[in-house]
């Protein structure tokens, strides 16, 4: 259904926002009145990643009059394939500077606030009560709850968005909606957050780098109908998308009969290194001690295509599909230690977990080949 404009209109438009904003002008229900309301919105952007970057370019070009981006990374030459707010001469700044340089370029009279830190419980809410919307474009679930618990208790609107190799999911929800409006969260979608080791991320699984400009241009127009009140919201609606089949899909989303409570700040969005219970683990350094000794059993449970772009010295390549189900065991040791790696460590404690469960001596590489990398 219709929700009433989040944002009251701001003052008349200058001669120079009217002439970038014609094109919004001549639309029915948008006209000067939204774009009054867009250049009086404040909106947060959470994550200057691939979809934090689309979202922001095009809500800096609709004439949103203050974007907050919230970001503790730096750009990485791998970020390039999708974060398209970014570029070459960027590497190794911090994203909230490449984010500000990009939407100034685009339009100097953008304001952008930076926030060059990891949301933590402490001061999630001093930072996204700033918003009157908050954007989701975040790759891990513990920031994802944190954001959306946040939202909850501010009654601030959220506009979410998730991709994985060729398969994404956008929606908004609102935990406080205006009377009438049946309250939707993260919760009501997945109630508790899947354990660290079972849900790979973008740099173990991959990721199509336009997809993530499809879904990010979905999550600035809704952001946009939120803003204006214009169209229906994707509020109890769920896109989701297979990029490979060119197929929406929607599915509904209805509140849940009962949800963990979020009344208080959940633990700081920080993804640590996964564990499992009798699974021991080594760090790249002392890996790196090991094979200057000569005698290890490393093997790397990613797949081909990962191994080909960078990998371990002397590792040996076992994907985590054989491992699991069993057609590698045959010619692994059962006489000597086994060291498994992957990308970032979730995959190669999941395999490192089968092994020992079958009987092998096998240990985790903490970090993956990132923190080797990292280390070198």
């Amino acid at each position: 259904m219709p929700l009433p404009p989040l944002v009251d209109p701001g003052p008349p438009l200058t001669l120079d926002q009217l002439a970038r904003a014609n094109r919004h002008l001549l639309l029915p229900g948008l006209g000067a009145d939204g774009q009054r309301r867009l250049r009086a919105a404040r909106v947060c952007v959470v994550g200057a990643g691939g979809l934090g970057a689309p979202v922001l370019q095009y809500l800096a070009a609709a004439g949103v009059g203050t974007l907050g981006v919230v970001d503790d990374d730096v750009v990485d030459v791998s970020n390039l394939q999708r974060q398209v707010i970014h570029g070459t001469s960027d590497v190794g700044r911090p994203k909230v500077d490449s984010a500000r340089d990009a939407i100034a370029a685009l339009d100097p009279s953008i304001e952008v606030e930076v926030h060059a830190t990891r949301l933590t419980a402490e001061n999630v809410d001093d930072i996204l009560g700033r918003y009157d919307l908050v954007v989701d474009g975040t790759d891990n679930f513990p920031t994802r709850y944190l954001v959306n618990d946040a939202c909850v208790r501010l009654g601030i609107p959220e506009v979410w968005g998730s991709v994985l190799r060729f398969d994404a999911q956008t929606t908004v929800f609102w935990g406080r909606p205006p009377a009438g409006v049946a309250a939707v969260e993260l919760r009501d979608l997945f109630p508790t957050p899947p354990p660290a080791d079972q849900v790979p991320s973008c740099a173990e699984a991959g990721v199509l780098g336009a997809l993530c400009g499809q879904v990010g241009s979905v999550m600035a127009v809704e952001a946009v109908k939120l803003v204006t009140g214009l169209g229906e919201p994707l509020l109890g609606r769920v896109l989701v998308l297979d990029a490979l089949r060119g197929r929406w899909q929607e599915v509904p989303l209805r509140p849940a009969r009962s949800r963990p409570p979020a009344s208080a700040p959940v633990a700081a969005a920080r993804v640590d290194v996964p564990r499992a219970p009798g699974v021991p683990q080594v760090t790249v350094d002392e890996l790196a001690a090991l094979l200057a000794d000569g005698d290890v059993y490393l093997i790397d449970v990613r797949e081909p295509a990962e191994a080909a772009a960078a990998s371990i010295p002397g590792a040996r390549l076992v994907p985590l599909a054989t491992v699991l189900d069993g057609s590698a065991l045959a010619d692994l040791p059962r006489d000597r230690e086994i060291l498994v790696h992957c990308q970032v460590g979730g995959r190669s404690l999941m395999a490192a977990q089968v092994l020992r469960d079958a009987g092998f001596d096998a240990t985790n590489v903490v970090g993956g080949i990132a923190a080797w990398l990292d280390a070198r």
